[in-house]
């Protein structure tokens, strides 16, 4: 009789419009739970849209989907809401996570650094991934973890939140750093 599948929980945070959401369909071999909301009136000057125009919807909870690797391994992953004001969110969220992508739009870079120090505070696991977005494809990977004021180690990862593949090389990414860490760590 084969062995029930180990489940591994996967937080992907990151600023308001990086592409968590995106990043969850893409990968999601189940139709994702989202918590999208329209945007309203009411964000007017609480949720900066500038450098994301088109955007019509925001998570107001989380965003879930799963990934079968094989039959020894299953993916969760749980998107977090991105403004400041669902943080509260992000404890339960992240509660028995193996680790995390924290997504970066270099177009508003200040966006990333609530999510890199809520991760390093809590000595989990996590991976950055560069979100590809227009006029952001000129910067190095070492000027971005300079940028970001990553601790040595951290993988810095260029991907497109929209094309699975992509995604899931910051997957494999991720759960080999995090793997790496836990041989570290005394047990």
């Amino acid at each position: 009789m084969p062995a029930d599948p180990l489940p591994l929980k996967i937080v992907v945070a990151g600023g308001f419009g990086a592409g968590k959401t995106t990043l969850v369909r893409a990968l999601s071999e189940i139709p994702p739970l989202l918590t999208e909301e329209t945007l309203t009136t009411a964000s007017t000057g609480v949720d900066d849209i500038s450098a994301v125009p088109d955007k019509r919807t925001t998570t107001v909870a989380m965003d879930f989907g799963r990934i079968t690797v094989d039959e020894s391994l299953i993916l969760y992953l749980f998107g977090t809401p991105g403004q400041d004001r669902f943080w509260f969110m992000w404890d339960e969220i992240a509660r028995g996570c193996v680790g995390a992508v924290v997504l970066v739009d270099l177009r508003r870079i200040d966006d990333s650094f609530a999510a890199i120090d809520y991760f390093e505070s809590r000595r989990l696991p996590f991976v950055v991934g560069v979100n590809d977005f227009p006029r952001t494809d000129g910067f190095g990977i070492d000027d971005i973890a300079d940028a970001l004021a990553l601790s040595p180690g951290v993988p810095v990862i260029r991907l497109d939140a929209r094309r699975a593949e992509s995604c899931l090389a910051t997957l494999v990414t991720l759960v080999e750093h995090a793997l790496a860490r836990s041989e570290l760590v005394p047990g």
